[in-house]
């Protein structure tokens, strides 16, 4: 079959035309160099190994949640697909014929990243059917794994004091709802009066809320705007704004400045809602339950092949970062520990050359590796066939994917492109991308494109980078 001339001569060119460091192939994205931004590509075939494209491929640059591709794959080579991390209620305390327990009720985080409120009521549905219905105790929050973590990015740092949004989430290896309080903003009975605000998780809030959103007439417009602050007594949820009368509730997401307290007032308001009384308040602990524990109850969490979807599919910071301390084979781990947990699981991969991470998030600008390390991780997993349709799962397709932004470009881009993107703006502006293509005769390519400014460069739309990589990436697709 004869190849149209376009296909034919980027032949010609892959087979050496061009010289080492230039754009070969990726002549698009290569233009962005104009503007002083760093760059570092590679596209590949799997079957063949043949080099499609690349810039300065070794370059060291910053990943941002490229690096969420590490941790994927670190996580399926340590325990698999179907493993499930598990959250226990345990004590020392004797359990009496009127179903009293006799000492305190500890809770031991198990480093599960999708811990929610439906697997507490779970867990509490089992602590009933052993018949215990009050704690003569304490219910203590243990975070002996992990928490809190010290901080390595400026979001995190500061959501210790306040925060406006949801993904700069603390870490605990008790955490639940991702470290976030979450809130049903409602409509009061008439124009004018105070909105209803309600706990999504207990119904009654269990934190203190600064309510100063008003009803506003039918059809009106609904603005709410939202702040964490936190003083000597813990959290407060300044919410403002207006919400029309009949409206939906309207659901807002708050990272907590403490998850290991947001989950001992979130499951004490919850065992008192079930009937299980707790005389003794509630507390945290990072100390280990003693090994003479009970086990009164336990709740496996979700399938890692989901949680990994949900790590990539929405770049979820906290569920990453909180899989990468669940690497770390040390109690009170740290996201470095964690970080070198992955760096010791890419060291087993081939061709892959230097990287340095500090997070599994790629929230920490300090993370380096390269579009040949990229496409090398790529290569390995790919070649794992009983891991491989999880890891590819996690990726976006950029036409029905979940993040619009990627929606763009040609139509052999949109629909033969599974990718990870990665953003940073502060201190300089990272675009990284890095997944697989299928190209016309069906043959598997993976590709990685890393661009980094500097405090000089201008401000990077995702536009400018997606728009060149997908023309670059078709011509690929099409020549092959």
């Amino acid at each position: 079959m004869l190849r149209p001339l376009a296909a034919v001569l980027l032949s010609l060119t892959l087979l050496g035309t061009a010289s080492p460091g230039l754009a070969a192939g990726f002549d698009y994205v290569a233009r962005l160099a104009d503007s002083g931004f760093r760059i570092s590509a590679k596209a590949q075939l799997l079957d063949s190994g043949a080099v499609l494209g690349e810039i300065d491929p070794q370059r060291q640059l910053s990943p941002a949640s490229v690096s969420k591709l590490y941790i994927a794959a670190a996580a399926l080579d340590r325990w698999g697909p179907q493993y499930r991390f598990t959250t226990r209620l345990v004590s020392t305390g004797e359990l009496d014929a009127q179903g009293v327990l006799k000492g305190d009720l500890v809770f031991e985080g198990g480093g599960d990243p999708a811990l929610t409120s439906e697997d507490l009521w779970r867990l509490i549905q089992r602590l009933r059917l052993q018949g215990v219905s009050a704690v003569d105790g304490q219910l203590v929050i243990s975070q002996w794994r992990f928490g809190p973590v010290k901080c390595r990015s400026t979001d995190r740092c500061q959501t210790r004091t306040r925060t406006d949004n949801a993904y700069s989430a603390l870490l605990s290896s008790a955490a639940v709802n991702y470290a976030n309080w979450c809130l049903d903003v409602l409509p009061g009975g008439r124009p004018g009066d105070e909105a209803r605000i309600l706990s999504c998780d207990t119904v009654e809030p269990t934190t203190r809320i600064d309510n100063n959103v008003a009803t506003v007439a039918r059809g009106g417009d609904t603005r709410l705007a939202a702040e964490r602050i936190t003083d000597a007594r813990g959290d407060v949820l300044a919410i403002r704004g207006q919400i029309a009368l009949k409206s939906y509730p309207r659901a807002v997401y708050l990272a907590s400045s403490d998850p290991a307290r947001q989950t001992a007032q979130t499951l004490l308001a919850m065992l008192e809602r079930a009937g299980v009384t707790v005389s003794g308040g509630s507390a945290t602990s990072h100390t280990r339950p003693p090994d003479n524990a009970r086990q009164l109850a336990a709740v496996d969490g979700k399938p890692l092949q989901e949680l990994l979807t949900r790590t990539l599919n929405y770049s979820n910071n906290f569920m990453a970062d909180t899989l990468s301390l669940d690497l770390a084979d040390t109690a009170r781990a740290s996201l470095a520990e964690g970080g070198e947990a992955i760096e010791s699981f890419v060291d087993g991969v081939p061709g892959h050359g230097p990287i340095n991470l500090l997070s599994g998030s790629g929230l920490t600008t300090e993370n380096r590796t390269s579009a040949q390390g990229v496409n090398a991780l790529l290569e390995a997993m790919y070649q794992r066939p009983a891991l491989f349709p999880t890891f590819v799962a996690g990726l976006q397709l950029p036409e029905n994917g979940p993040m619009r932004f990627i929606r763009r470009g040609d139509p052999l881009f949109q629909s033969r492109v599974m990718l990870k993107t990665g953003t940073l703006n502060q201190p300089y502006s990272v675009r990284s991308i890095g997944g697989y293509f299928r190209t016309l005769e069906g043959r598997w390519g993976s590709f990685s494109v890393l661009v980094n400014g500097t405090a000089q460069t201008p401000y990077l739309s995702w536009s400018q980078v997606l728009d060149p990589l997908s023309k670059d990436l078709a011509a690929m697709i099409r020549a092959y």
